[in-house]
């Protein structure tokens, strides 16, 4: 079955860099768009990027604009997202996620699978 595992979160200071990943597992990898969505405690989750099944296009949130990168290696079933300069608002659980499309899918919803998530935590 299809399997999403994120690492790469932890505590770490404001100002920092932080690479999460997810391997993918059981599918296609190369088929999917992949996104990534945080959710922190009492706050709505929010879907903040995503990248197509090639990697020629992507997509964030304005919110992470400038911050946030994402990107894939689809010979190792990897994706990755690049958190540049956290602030202690980015602290959330990070979520990726999987699409079997062409297409670019911009929300959490539109997302078939999920993984377990990783947590990020920054201190100010």
């Amino acid at each position: 079955q299809v399997q999403l595992v994120e690492s790469g979160g932890g505590l770490v200071q404001a100002g920092v860099s932080l690479r999460l990943s997810c391997a993918a597992s059981g599918l296609t990898f190369s088929s999917y768009a992949m996104g990534w969505y945080r959710q922190a405690p009492g706050k709505e989750r929010e879907f903040v990027a995503a990248i197509n099944y090639f990697g020629s296009r992507t997509y964030y949130a304005d919110s992470v604009k400038g911050r946030f990168t994402i990107s894939r290696d689809n010979a190792k079933n990897m994706v990755y997202l690049q958190i540049s300069n956290l602030k202690p608002e980015d602290t959330a659980g990070y979520y990726c996620a999987a699409k079997l499309t062409g297409g670019l899918p911009t929300t959490a919803s539109d997302y078939n699978y999920r993984g377990q998530g990783t947590q990020v935590t920054v201190s100010s």
